[in-house]
């Protein structure tokens, strides 16, 4: 075999690798992520790290269906968080209403667009969220890396705001109820388990 033979095979066996770890996971219909966020007062002190002060606003628990994730490498926001999860709990965990329900993200937004709506548009807004991750260790990071469309997962961990000595500030929203810029969450991650 020559060396081109040899280089499309390995980049056909790399591409359907990749597509293999990246493809969404099918659960069927039905509510897979019933529970509401969970949120309570954390009164503890900044966390520092990478030259950001952290301050726990509230500590934050959710179970949630992931719609999307989005990874990001450039900006001051990357070196805190580098990755987005779109996830949804209740009905925007059931498949059946997902599947009408066209999901993106970009420019550290969640974008959702329907043809029809298969639940009132407020639904939709609560009972999904876009988060910036921020990986409070390895291990988190590498869980984080392992999470692709459509897995149930359980995050625990602070909500937070983040500054840097030069004025730049980053803060979490702390309601399920707000859309559109400062409604998602900036979660400190401190435990994160793919179900």
């Amino acid at each position: 075999m020559n060396w081109k033979v040899l280089l499309f095979i390995g980049v056909v066996g790399f591409g359907a690798f990749h597509h293999f770890q990246q493809r969404g996971v099918i659960h069927g219909p039905g509510v897979i992520a019933p529970n509401i966020p969970s949120q309570k007062s954390a009164r503890q002190a900044d966390i520092q790290m990478n030259g950001f002060s952290l301050t726990p606003l509230e500590h934050y628990e959710i179970e949630a269906r992931v719609l999307s994730r989005e990874d990001y490498t450039f900006g001051i926001e990357a070196q805190l968080s580098p990755t987005d999860l779109a996830v949804g709990w209740g009905p925007m965990s059931d498949e059946t209403i997902l599947k009408k329900i066209n999901i993106s993200q970009g420019n550290r937004f969640y974008y959702w667009r329907v043809d029809a709506f298969p639940i009132p548009q407020r639904q939709i807004e609560i009972h999904s969220a876009n988060m910036h991750i921020i990986p409070a260790d390895d291990s988190v990071k590498r869980k984080l890396s392992n999470v692709r469309q459509g897995q149930l997962v359980k995050i625990k961990g602070l909500l937070i705001e983040a500054r840097r000595p030069d004025g730049w500030h980053w803060r979490s929203s702390l309601s399920r109820e707000d859309t559109g810029n400062g409604a998602c969450e900036l979660m400190y991650v401190t435990e994160l388990y793919i179900k």
